[in-house]
């Protein structure tokens, strides 16, 4: 609680941290207290821009942290910072030091979706997938769901059903927001798999020999590419093992390439091509999106015209931005910003029984599968 008049600062995302956190700030002085401690890219003070004006700045200081502010009406301010205690409390203090009064935020009533949403947006480790959790914590995908309840509500089973497949087209974005996506690197023993990963990387995760086993189990680290949460699995070279110990790391391979999103498929070239690799990812990454890749490029001849592999050497960064970019081009699209996108398992299966339903002329049917999401 606050005095009658007061301008109050309080947090308005969860705790935890994430990619990015959301300070508000309402009352008379919002603006103003904004205006004390934020200075605009452009020179136009918050006090001086419209209401639903997005502005990207610096804080305290033109060296200060960047960040975004958007201005509500009547009275109130949201700033976009980094995520994390310290960057948070950091701006709370300044903005307390500028006269605004700590304060908790007040309990509203917000849609199911939206409060969803909101909850779990400090998991977010990038600012791209923050995005678009922030726009359906501002209610993007409950507008969908309402305006496809109206066409349900008016009896249009196919106009609903248009609208849900394109939340659905966006479910696997949605479902990989806080869950990463899973990239593994995958070949046979001692063609660079692990030299691979640390070029991807930028740093040294794996241990590299020049010996084949001397990756024994799955080696994972958390990355981001094109702005995406990944995952990226170093396994252990894929060929009939007689070691026990060896073994094992192939078989923790071939369950890691079972749950893959991506496969990188590394062979060494220029040469066979990865002959005789084919049945081991195709008995383990059958669902998963694939890319040939030929490893130590630098060590002799250009691949062949017509090998459909990328060239990449890890030694000299040979084919690496190439195939980070090959990486996010395999990845499903953002939606459009702004736009509805379910992002959780349990509302994707709601959203997928209601279009069936849908398709078989059943309103009612689907009214009752979406209500949850929406009331």
């Amino acid at each position: 609680m606050t005095a009658a008049g007061a301008t109050a600062v309080c947090v308005l995302t969860p705790p935890g941290r994430g990619a990015v956190a959301v300070v508000g700030v309402a009352g008379p002085r919002a603006a103003e207290a904004v205006d004390a401690c934020f200075l605009p890219a452009s020179g136009v003070k918050v006090s001086d821009q419209p209401p639903g004006a997005i502005r990207l700045g610096r804080w305290l200081a033109r060296d200060g942290e960047e960040l975004i502010v958007v201005r509500r009406p009547p009275d109130a301010v949201e700033v976009h910072c980094h995520g994390g205690d310290a960057a948070v409390r950091g701006v709370v203090r300044a903005l307390a030091a500028a006269g605004c009064v700590e304060a908790e935020p007040t309990p509203q009533a917000s849609p199911p979706t939206a409060a969803a949403a909101l909850a779990m947006l400090g998991q977010a480790t990038t600012l791209r997938a923050a995005a678009v959790l922030w726009d359906q914590a501002e209610g993007a995908l409950d507008r969908a769901l309402r305006g496809v309840r109206d066409r349900l509500d008016r009896g249009e089973c196919d106009a609903a059903g248009a609208a849900l497949d394109r939340l659905l087209r966006h479910a696997p974005v949605g479902l990989h927001l806080v869950h990463p996506w899973r990239v593994v690197i995958a070949g046979s023993p001692n063609v660079g798999k692990s030299s691979l990963a640390n070029a991807l990387l930028g740093y040294e995760r794996s241990v590299v020999f020049d010996q084949p086993g001397t990756t024994r189990d799955v080696v994972a680290s958390r990355t981001a590419i094109d702005g995406w949460p990944v995952e990226l699995s170093d396994t252990a070279g894929l060929r009939d093992a007689t070691d026990a110990v060896e073994r094992e790391g192939v078989s923790l391979a071939i369950e890691r390439l079972r749950r893959a999103d991506v496969v990188i498929e590394l062979s060494e070239g220029p040469g066979e091509g990865g002959a005789g690799e084919g049945a081991w990812f195709d008995a383990g990454a059958s669902g998963a999106r694939r890319i040939a890749v030929a490893s130590k490029c630098d060590t002799g001849p250009p691949l062949a015209a017509e090998d459909p592999r990328l060239a990449t050497s890890a030694r000299t960064g040979q084919g690496i931005d190439a195939l980070l970019r090959a990486i996010a081009g395999v990845l499903p699209a953002a939606p459009p910003a702004g736009e509805g996108a379910p992002f959780e398992a349990a509302m994707v299966d709601r959203i997928d029984s209601a279009r069936r339903r849908c398709g078989a002329g059943d309103p009612q049917g689907a009214l009752r599968l979406l209500a949850p999401l929406i009331d």
